[in-house]
């Protein structure tokens, strides 16, 4: 069987739209992502996602730890992933 690695699913009503940007947002995960782990939780698959990348309340003693410099700084180390790179969407 051939392997589907990318699709374009187009139609998205408001509640579906919604739906994904609110999973992706609470998550910290991208669209694509939120909208791959609803697609495989209506097919009634595992969402692969239990278990990775759950850290507990491990970390809770460090929140609100960092002043508001240190997250300035973080924020603008990040700025580079929020541009996209033209040569991998031709």
């Amino acid at each position: 069987m051939t392997s589907v690695r990318q699709l374009t699913v187009r139609g998205f009503d408001d509640e579906l739209s919604s739906a994904i940007q609110g999973l992706a947002r609470r998550e910290g995960i991208s669209l694509n992502k939120a909208a791959l782990r609803l697609l495989r939780k209506g097919a009634g698959l595992a969402d692969g996602s239990e278990g990775r990348g759950k850290i507990g309340s491990s970390l809770d003693h460090l929140i609100g730890t960092w002043t508001q410099e240190q997250a300035d700084e973080l924020n603008e180390a990040l700025k580079e992933f929020d541009t996209i790179d033209e040569e991998i969407w031709r």
